[in-house]
């Protein structure tokens, strides 16, 4: 797919059949002014000669096609792909075990199903969102402790600088984020503290409380 303002992508199109059919340039001037062969430019003049006028107003002349060929005579026999895909609605197997049991090639499986669609299995529609509520403020407390390493100067992080290892082997200890949120209000609440005790965060439910 080519990039909207790529030297000859849909504005370069538009600019090169502008110079060939609205200013009468000749073909192979066009091209070398877009830097472009002359081929390319006389088969976008055809292309947009060809084109319809609701095309040339959309400008959907100018726009890649898709690769697909317009006949595939090899592609697999429509009964071979209903086999397929009937056993893939009985089972929902992936394409190793269905190819076991159709005879089909694993590859061609495989193409069958993404051609219709069914390579993946669907989701299944997932619940509609439940909201939960302690009906008490205070009675239900959710919370979360974060450590982070204590220091003395900034580290690598800082300084880009990972050879100092002087820091690692005279640890500082950690300092301990506690964060409570109330069930019921969703009132936050966060201290700083030395550790992650018991007796230092059973504190902090009063302290949310008082907040």
């Amino acid at each position: 797919m080519a990039h909207a303002n790529a030297r000859l992508g849909p504005a370069g199109r538009r600019r090169l059949v502008y110079l060939i059919c609205e200013m009468n340039w000749p073909e192979r001037r066009a091209a070398e002014c877009l830097s472009v062969s002359a081929a390319t430019a006389h088969r976008w003049k055809r292309r947009w000669l060809a084109a319809s006028p609701e095309d040339r107003g959309c400008g959907a002349w100018a726009r890649d096609r898709s690769s697909r060929p317009l006949r595939s005579p090899a592609r697999t026999a429509a009964d071979v792909e209903a086999r397929v895909l009937a056993v893939r609605e009985r089972t929902g197997w992936g394409p190793r075990l269905i190819a076991g049991e159709t005879g089909v090639a694993h590859s061609t499986v495989h193409a069958i199903l993404k051609r219709h669609g069914r390579s993946r299995t669907p989701r299944p529609e997932r619940d509609a969102f439940r909201r939960y509520e302690w009906p008490c403020p205070g009675d239900l407390l959710h919370m979360d402790v974060k450590r982070y390493p204590r220091f003395r100067r900034p580290g690598h992080a800082v300084t880009g600088d990972r050879r100092d290892k002087r820091q690692r082997s005279n640890p500082l200890g950690h300092d301990c984020f506690h964060a409570v949120v109330d069930d019921h209000s969703r009132l936050a609440y966060g201290e700083l503290l030395a550790d992650e005790r018991a007796a230092v965060a059973s504190q902090l439910p009063g302290e949310i409380a008082r907040a």
